[in-house]
């Protein structure tokens, strides 16, 4: 039976039905029948309790009805507040400031934000309570400009902010990312006597995080006479957005009582940084016997992308097995999270497995970037339109993540018409505006393609200024194709942009070796030990059983390197009878062809894939990881192995992975 309340003139009627006045309520609230109880029995019966004997006795005074409104906050039942509203309405009930905030507090809990709005609007003779209940609206709905301007009311009507306002309005402050705001309102606080609040003052620290002031972000922390978890935490996530990675570890050592937020922060922090290992450790040592505290799916969300920094594929395979082991594989966010994890390992196999596990909007538009996006770093760029055209047709809207990701397949496939085709369609067709990482991409798909004059004409047509990499897309395209004029000019932008990035010189300096001007090399190579500057040596690495092997070209530190080198010596003769010839152009020194060659056999690449050999079963998959782009010979050399010794080898450079299997590559050699 529905809930039974009465009007000023019925009988009470214990058994009938529920009763209510049908005629049209106050601001056009609907009058609806109540629901059956369903799951709030006890919720139902106290309002039942409150309501009917004021109803009975046609009480005047709004504040009697705001312990109704109270008890339906949080319950998550607005259409039970929506009749009541219409009811005390009907009998000509004003609500006042005390009742107005019950009321806001109550359709702010149920999801009906502009119903908040429409009472706070209407309450006459506001208080503080009243302006509180709007804040933490607002602020819940991440409405910051709209919070700003109620705490701007507030101060205008003469009252001065609490415990209960302050943080709340300090969120909207770190949302707005406002510094100047944000110390007006702590300045505020400070007034107000509020500086001791532990709740403001965690909130002052992350909003001053938030806003990049890290140093009045630690004198908070510094000055605060109580802290709980989340001050730490803030101040942690703090120090490891801007990369003050020692800083952030030395607050967690220090912390008395960590939590799962606590360990989380380090791993995501270790993450983002770039230390892959580091995030690793943390999250092995929550895995410990004696660990209190274990990993959620927050924590597996953030460390999966550090397998991809080490490039640790079986690592990433632990952690998954680990998850569908406490059943959080199957949390979205998490199967997204795996699903970046295997394409940047190089198993797009697996990436689309966990894809197509996902059901209905579970598939949303990062679900949908994510394997995008995989397939491109992989070069499977009929993959990336094909399921570009999917995403479209579920309903799911692209956004510039998605044209990244679908431009560069196509650049790195050699569908060149075909990522026109998308470009024009993206503002025109998506309502999706180019941004400069779409152009740069388009500059690449163009010079791939030898097509460097329109190349040069987009550049040149572009509606912002291009920048350096829109420029490194016209160089690398440059050096493919030979273009010494195009490069130079090229060259010239981004010695300007940015001139402290060696590998502009060292391309050039490449491409003047190539074409034996050794004069205009040796005048680059003088220019950067003049400023100073040092070379990013080229590096591989390999793991196999849980270990990261790290070679350097011409490296002989390695315990192996006497068998490495063996077997790289007696690898030409083998490969020479397959029809292999060595491409000394890559050895790009002024020296014999001999000796180009003995150094093209010393590249990082060969020395990791004969180090997999060695020290793998035979069938096993060797993947590879270089800090640059893959060399023109290695890459020969690669496809020759893969034949020979019957291996996949999977190498994944600076720009994309290579699958080289059975002699020959995934990218066709276009790349």
């Amino acid at each position: 039976m529905g809930l039974q309340c009465l009007g000023p003139h019925q009988q009470s009627d214990k058994t009938g039905p529920t009763i209510w006045p049908r005629r049209s309520a106050y601001q056009g609230c609907k009058l609806l029948s109540f629901p059956p109880p369903m799951s709030k029995p006890l919720s139902l019966q106290k309002l039942r309790a409150l309501l009917n004997p004021l109803v009975l006795h046609s009480p005047s005074h709004p504040s009697s009805y705001a312990p109704i409104f109270e008890l339906l906050t949080g319950c998550n039942l607005p259409r039970l507040g929506q009749q009541v509203h219409a009811f005390i309405a009907l009998l000509g009930v004003e609500p006042n400031a005390f009742l107005g905030a019950k009321m806001v507090a109550m359709y702010a809990s149920s999801g009906d934000l502009d119903s908040a709005v429409l009472v706070f609007g209407r309450t006459r003779n506001p208080n503080r309570l009243l302006y509180n209940s709007m804040v933490r609206a607002y602020s819940k709905y991440g409405c910051s400009k709209e919070c700003a301007e109620v705490y701007r009311l507030m101060h205008k009507g003469g009252f001065f902010g609490d415990n209960f306002t302050f943080p709340f309005v300090l969120r909207c402050c770190a949302d707005l990312r406002s510094l100047w705001m944000g110390k007006c309102v702590h300045g505020q606080s400070l007034r107000a006597g509020c500086d001791l609040d532990m709740y403001v003052g965690t909130s002052l620290i992350d909003m001053y995080v938030k806003c990049s002031d890290l140093g009045d972000a630690r004198q908070v922390f510094e000055e605060m006479p109580y802290r709980d978890a989340s001050s730490w935490n803030a101040l942690i996530n703090g120090y490891m957005k801007v990369g003050k990675v020692s800083l952030a570890k030395e607050l967690f050592q220090a912390m008395p009582c960590k939590n799962i937020v606590s360990w989380t922060a380090m791993v995501s922090g270790y993450t983002q940084n770039g230390l892959g290992e580091e995030a690793l450790g943390v999250f092995y040592e929550m895995l410990r016997e004696e660990s209190e505290i274990k990993p959620n799916w927050v924590t597996i969300m953030s460390v999966l992308p550090a397998c991809t920094h080490s490039a640790a594929l079986e690592r990433g395979r632990k952690i998954h097995d680990y998850a569908r082991q406490i059943g959080l594989d199957s949390n979205p966010s998490v199967r997204i999270a795996l699903i970046g994890m295997y394409a940047r390992c190089g198993s797009l196999d697996e990436a689309r497995c966990c894809f197509d596990k996902l059901h209905g909007n579970e598939k949303n538009s990062v679900a949908w970037n994510t394997i995008i996006t995989g397939y491109a770093s992989h070069g499977r760029g009929e993959d990336c339109v094909f399921t570009f055209e999917e995403m479209v047709r579920n309903g799911v809207k692209p956004d510039s993540v998605t044209f990244t990701g679908l431009l560069s397949g196509c650049s790195h496939s050699g569908l060149t018409d075909v990522g026109l085709k998308y470009f024009d369609s993206m503002s025109r067709v998506f309502s999706v505006e180019p941004r400069i990482e779409h152009y740069a991409c388009v500059v690449d798909l163009l010079g791939r393609a030898g097509r460097l004059v329109e190349a040069k004409d987009l550049i040149d047509r572009m509606p912002m200024e291009a920048g350096a990499s829109i420029w490194g897309a016209l160089l690398a395209a440059c050096r493919k194709n030979r273009n010494l004029e195009l490069a130079e000019l090229a060259v010239r932008k981004l010695f300007v942009i940015e001139p402290e990035n060696t590998g502009n010189y060292v391309l050039l300096s490449n491409m003047y070796a190539e074409a034996g001007m050794w004069k205009e090399v040796n005048s680059l190579r003088n220019i950067v030990k003049s400023l100073g500057m040092k070379k990013s040596p080229g590096c591989s690495w390999i793991e196999i059983d849980g270990k990261a092997h790290l070679f350097l070209g011409g490296d002989t530190s390695h315990p192996q390197s006497r068998e490495i080198y063996l077997f790289l010596e007696a690898l030409p003769n083998k490969i020479k009878s397959q029809g292999y010839m060595p491409n000394t152009t890559f050895a790009l020194h002024d020296v014999s062809e001999e000796e180009k060659e003995h150094n093209l056999n010393t590249h990082s690449e060969k020395l990791a894939v004969a180090f997999g050999i060695l020290n793998t079963e035979p069938g096993a998959v060797l993947r590879v990881t270089k800090n640059l782009r893959i060399c023109g010979d290695c890459h020969t050399v690669i496809k020759f192995v893969s034949r020979i010794y019957e291996r996949e080898i999977v190498v994944r450079d600076v720009s994309r992975f290579h699958h080289f299997k059975d002699g020959s590559c995934s990218c066709g050699d276009y790349w």
